[in-house]
């Protein structure tokens, strides 16, 4: 069940990443749409899509919480590693591959970049890092 607690977090951790992003980055900061290679209403409609694939991963992983709590069998710090785990690794993900490989959109246009792909790559890469410590932690004060 502990992998169940893991898996739980990282769902929750992804659909956080992707919520924020797209109030704070699409909708309140207007930096960016998840597809801005076309027109602003392509861009609002595959914000829509990001939009609800992200509250998808939130509720399938309050779900396996809720199920988990009813079962008695919740590891809420293996919750809690997975969520910054699954926060910290969308966020590298979007920094580096929808950013950069694929070039779906930047986090900004009209200024230089690198200050901005090192900010959000950086948190994510601490989010991964703090995740994996909760989790290298945990196992050590086991054995």
């Amino acid at each position: 069940m502990r992998g169940r607690s893991l898996v739980a977090g990282l769902l929750c951790g992804v659909g956080l990443a992707g919520f924020l992003d797209e109030v704070v980055f699409h909708q309140l900061l207007h930096w960016h749409h998840f597809y801005d290679r076309s027109t602003s209403t392509v861009g609002l409609v595959s914000d829509g899509w990001f939009h609800a694939g992200s509250w998808l991963a939130t509720v399938a992983g309050l779900f396996v919480v809720a199920d988990l709590q009813r079962r008695h069998a919740l590891a809420g710090r293996r919750v809690a590693a997975g969520v910054l785990l699954g926060w910290g690794g969308f966020q590298l993900y979007d920094g580096l591959v929808q950013h950069k490989v694929f070039g779906l959109h930047q986090v900004r246009y009209g200024v230089e970049l690198w200050p901005y792909d090192l900010a959000w790559n950086l948190t994510g890469a601490l989010g991964v890092l703090a995740g994996v410590l909760l989790l290298v932690l945990r196992r050590r004060r086991r054995t």
